[in-house]
């Protein structure tokens, strides 16, 4: 007979952590997000310049030492507007990610637990994804546009607006891997117990269903950011955005798309930046996809 070595159980944290780290893309993009954030947050303390400051005589310049990305047609500096742009991105995404997960973990959780409402919520979301979202987006900016921005003001009212607009149109694909998860959670020992026991649906989805069902809702979060900003800058490009005082990476787009002969930069460095936080965010969504898989069969190394 061989002897068996018995080796003591991985914790959880260490098997996450060494799951995500074999995926080098996932570490790739979790590392370039970073260095986004930090520039968004630290670099108007390194780069002071107001993104709002108008310089005429240095309008429509290239790259030097005073403006390293060049000027726009106003003479604003596009370092502090590319800066200050992905603060707003950045927020949009994170803001409208935050509404659509948790409104579709909301309608995935009550669909999977609760029969009587699983078609009516279903046949919703069905609904919902069936529509032309982007010309959907475009007719509720144009209608309540100014409604907003008269009542909370020309910057709060547009965020609010497309916050809201992106959130409450992207939440269908998580309200079915949600429902898919908790449906098959209905099934398992544990939760039978728990309901023969006399449990409560809110500590039921407390204490057994959410810890569960967590791992999808993150992968569902970090691709929303990506989608989210990409929405944003789509809306920004097409004019329905924020307006030309408030950066945004997509507004830059928009706003430089009638100087692209004359300097090409305008449009390179907001949409390069655009690409690497959404292709960044998609491969975080991808590593963290096969960190929490279950069915993972690579042993960990201790």
């Amino acid at each position: 007979m061989t002897e068996r070595t018995l080796h003591p159980p991985v914790p959880r944290r260490t098997a996450f952590w060494h799951r995500f780290g074999t995926h080098r893309g996932a570490v790739a993009g979790m590392v370039i997000f970073a260095l986004i954030i930090l520039a968004v947050l630290v670099g108007p303390w390194v780069w002071p310049l107001d993104p709002a400051q108008i310089d005429i005589a240095a309008k429509t310049q290239g790259p030097s030492s005073a403006h390293p990305l060049g000027t726009d047609q106003l003479g604003r500096d596009l370092l502090a507007g590319l800066l200050a742009g992905g603060r707003v991105s950045l927020l949009v995404g994170l803001v409208a990610m935050g509404l659509a997960v948790g409104l579709g973990t909301l309608v995935g959780v009550t669909a999977g637990l609760l029969r009587r409402w699983d078609a009516p919520l279903m046949r919703l979301t069905d609904l919902f994804l069936s529509l032309p979202l982007l010309p959907l987006l475009m007719v509720a900016i144009m209608l309540w546009r100014d409604s907003l921005r008269a009542q909370f003001g020309p910057e709060t009212g547009i965020f609010i607006l497309i916050v809201g607009a992106i959130g409450l149109t992207s939440w269908m694909q998580t309200a079915r891997i949600v429902r898919g998860e908790v449906l098959s959670l209905r099934e398992r020992e544990f939760v039978i117990a728990a309901t023969a026991l006399g449990t409560r649906p809110f500590a039921m989805i407390r204490r057994h269903i959410l810890p569960n069902v967590l791992g999808p809702i993150l992968v569902s979060a970090t691709l929303g950011v990506g989608h989210a900003i990409l929405t944003e800058s789509a809306l920004s490009f097409l004019g329905l955005g924020f307006p030309s005082d408030v950066p945004s990476w997509g507004r830059m787009l928009f706003d430089g798309t009638h100087y692209m002969t004359l300097t090409p930069a305008r449009v390179v460095w907001p949409g390069l930046a655009i690409s690497l936080t959404v292709l960044s965010v998609n491969y975080i969504g991808d590593g963290l996809r096969d960190a929490l898989d279950p069915r993972w069969t690579r042993p960990v190394r201790r």
